[in-house]
């Protein structure tokens, strides 16, 4: 498919890729230029793959402005295993720890950390189904927690963290980051570890990044199934076993498109300037498109929102679609429509719809 006939694609993953890398990846498919072979066929112990899969993490250091006091791992299994990892690998005997639910996948984590131990919720929106973040002050957090754990941008709900929280002295602060990673500038030394799935900022479905500081590394109990411990997988810097090869060559590209286009700096400013465009269309269509999050805790990523009526959803999201504008229906948590608008997905895409909903809404109202 030639890049003029590309669609927009609003999925919420595995999502958008920036262009350059899929032209890159497609050209060097069948023979990495000087090798001879495919990335989906080299050794991932050979000179080549190392050259990739390091240079990557150099890349991700190098973007992130992390210090060697932490790891950088590429691993499998998705935010979703990750829900179990960082208990089994944190949470030790007689410990509880302080999870932040703010919407279904801090839910999910929740369920899973109760399973290796005491679980204690320090706040929640739930009673106002996720639409919003709590505030700090509303934090209430255990008298000793083991770690404690937010999501800092909730795709299903369209809320976003616009603060770190402040943890007790010495407590390490846990974030999944998989759908807002790198779509702003972020200090990491405020989380004691960071994990996101690749395939909404990153790279594609099938690879995980997990950041975790070096000093919480033998942390895990004795009895944690060696595979599940980040201890052995930063003694090999990700090579214990034959990693998700072809998503680590594509974060590379990824990764290199982004310091070429300036930094998270630069991306800050393209995803306010969009995640901006959109607000703006559904503040100001009287009405008729009705926001999701509460002003202050609005994604930058994941913008959700409704209309009058389901059916005028349904005609909304059928027009939508043949008009290029795709991966637009909302999670049936929310209903109604859910755009992302991750890193990669280009402005042009979000004028589009902006002058779709327009022109629905005059033919709709």
């Amino acid at each position: 498919m030639a890049a003029t006939s590309r669609i927009f694609n609003f999925s919420a993953g595995p999502a958008v890729l920036p262009l350059s890398a899929l032209v890159r990846a497609q050209r060097d498919l069948l023979a990495l230029p000087g090798v001879g072979m495919s990335v989906l066929e080299i050794s991932h112990r050979s000179p080549t793959f190392e050259e990739i899969c390091f240079g990557a993490e150099a890349d991700f250091r190098k973007l992130g402005g992390i210090s060697d006091d932490y790891a950088v791992l590429f691993l499998q299994g998705g935010a979703t295993l990750q829900f179990s990892m960082v208990p089994m690998n944190l949470l030790r005997t007689g410990e509880t720890a302080d999870y932040i639910e703010t919407g279904t996948w801090s839910e999910k984590a929740i369920l899973e950390a109760k399973k290796v131990g005491r679980v204690h919720v320090a706040a929640s929106s739930k009673a106002t189904n996720h639409d919003r973040i709590p505030a700090p002050e509303e934090l209430a957090f255990s008298a000793r927690p083991a770690y404690v754990h937010m999501t800092s941008n909730n795709t299903i709900f369209g809320t976003q963290f616009a603060y770190v929280p402040e943890v007790p002295d010495g407590v390490p602060l846990v974030n999944d980051a998989s759908s807002d990673i790198f779509c702003r500038p972020v200090d990491f030394s405020r989380f004691a570890l960071t994990y996101a799935g690749g395939q909404k900022n990153l790279s594609i479905a099938g690879l995980t990044v997990v950041v975790v500081r070096r000093d919480l590394l033998d942390r895990a109990p004795a009895d944690v199934p060696i595979y599940l411990r980040y201890a052995i997988h930063a003694k090999e810097r990700s090579l214990y076993n034959t990693p998700p090869v072809f998503g680590i060559y594509v974060l590379h590209l990824v990764l290199e498109h982004l310091l070429e286009l300036g930094g998270l700096d630069e991306l800050a400013r393209r995803n306010e300037r969009k995640a901006g465009t959109l607000y703006d269309a559904i503040d100001g269509s009287g009405g008729y498109y009705r926001a999701h999050a509460r002003p202050g805790s609005r994604s930058l990523m994941n913008v959700t929102f409704r209309l009058p009526d389901e059916e005028r959803e349904k005609r909304f999201v059928k027009e939508a679609t043949a008009e290029g504008l795709d991966g637009l229906k909302g999670h049936r948590s929310v209903g109604g429509i859910r755009a992302s608008i991750y890193n990669a997905f280009p402005e042009a895409g979000v004028d589009a719809l902006v002058a779709f909903m327009a022109d629905f809404q005059s033919r709709n109202g």
